[in-house]
């Protein structure tokens, strides 16, 4: 009997994407089905999806084609028009076993040493250029206690680094437990992990306990990306964001006081009614706060938000801006990669061979296979590096 192909499961977007494609990878067995889970956040990403899944089909015509995420949840007749197609999963049922039920021999997840954990999901803020809260509903936040049983099975089963992620992940909450209280729970209760990480986060929503874990805490890695959008306050305001540009800057000199933190961003370029000034602003933005992991979007207007109906800044003007901030971004990450020759740092061995991060989530590469497996904590020197990674020795 011809054994059936392992289904594959395309992920696009967000890191909790990246997570929940894991669940779902651990709820399906051998079946020839590719699993699409889109993303919505931009137009781009809306098309990106749709081609990832024409590719699919062209690469395996036979293949069942399942689209789930973000964008197949708000536009599913589109996508269950697409060839090769046979069914559109919402995200509310992308998790459920019962989803699933007709895929037989359920194989466990894959293993990494860096696992994404999900513990949040939706949003109930109203940011006029995003889609997102339609295709992930209003929040909701895991159990806490969940959450620290399903880290520490990931830890047993070779994890040394979890992220965790979340559509709106500041705004998690379980009873009385917030995110400060969840992340010192997580290291309380699961002593053998070595590193975990925040995926993004807004200033404004960093209390003194999570401020306190963040810049104190040595198993909470030294990185921050940051949902900033914006260095101007009056697009900040249109944007309908809870910060001000001097909000940001304080919380991130407040950390920076205390410990040296890589701080990465996301950021739109020209957003409806930016001015060159406005843009100035942000641009601006990248230095004073030391922005070395930059997520740069042109603005892509986004159908049924009020960002849409705004009066729009030319497409090729905002690419432009995108541009520059890409620059700006690069020329310091440029700087602070040389700053770190001569420096002995740990990484996790992610892939086999000779790559990892560092704490404070540079891309680091070696300049001989080491003999630590995938997963093992391995020190490192560092002793040179290009415009993108580190090169170091093992020590």
């Amino acid at each position: 009997m011809t054994a059936l192909p392992r289904p594959d499961v395309v992920t696009l977007g967000c890191r909790l994407n990246l997570s929940e494609s894991e669940t779902i990878r651990g709820l399906i067995g051998p079946r020839d089905a590719v699993v699409v889970n889109t993303c919505g956040v931009t137009n781009e990403a809306v098309k990106q999806s749709r081609a990832a899944i024409r590719r699919a089909h062209r690469a395996r015509p036979t293949a069942e084609i399942v689209a789930t995420g973000c964008a197949a949840q708000m536009d599913p007749e589109s996508f269950a028009a697409l060839p090769g197609v046979t069914r559109v999963v919402s995200n509310t049922a992308k998790l459920l076993p019962a989803t699933w039920s007709g895929f037989p021999n359920r194989a466990p997840p894959r293993r990494h040493a860096r696992a994404f954990v999900g513990v949040q999901n939706g949003c109930d803020h109203a940011c006029t250029f995003c889609a997102i809260p339609a295709g992930r509903g209003p929040s909701r936040s895991d159990r806490a206690g969940e959450i620290v049983a399903r880290i520490a099975a990931l830890v047993e089963a070779g994890a040394r680094e979890v992220v965790l992620t979340g559509v709106d992940l500041p705004s998690y909450a379980d009873g009385d437990v917030t995110l400060g209280g969840l992340v010192e729970r997580i290291l309380v209760g699961v002593p053998a992990l070595p590193r975990l990480r925040l995926s993004s986060l807004d200033t404004i929503e960093i209390d003194d306990r999570l401020f306190e874990l963040i810049t104190g805490e040595a198993r909470l890695m030294p990185h921050l990306h940051l949902s900033l959008q914006a260095g101007d306050d009056l697009i900040l305001k249109r944007m309908k964001r809870r910060h001000l540009r001097g909000d940001a800057v304080r919380m991130i000199e407040r950390i920076k006081a205390k410990r040296d933190v890589a701080i990465g961003a996301d950021l739109i370029a020209g957003f409806p009614t930016e001015s060159e000034t406005m843009f100035a602003n942000t641009l601006a933005l990248i230095e004073e706060c030391a922005i070395v992991h930059a997520h740069v979007f042109p603005y892509s207007p986004r159908e049924n938000t009020p960002a849409a109906r705004m009066p729009q800044v030319p497409t090729d003007i905002a690419r432009a801006r995108a541009t520059r901030l890409r620059d700006a971004a690069a020329r310091l990450k440029r700087i602070w990669l040389a700053g770190q020759i001569g420096s002995e740092q740990a990484i996790v061995l992610e892939k086999p061979g000779d790559r990892g991060h560092t704490g404070g989530f540079a891309d680091a590469r070696l300049t001989a296979t080491p003999t630590a497996a995938v997963g093992e904590l391995l020190s490192v020197r560092f002793i040179c590096a290009t415009d993108d990674y580190l090169i170091g020795t093992p020590i």
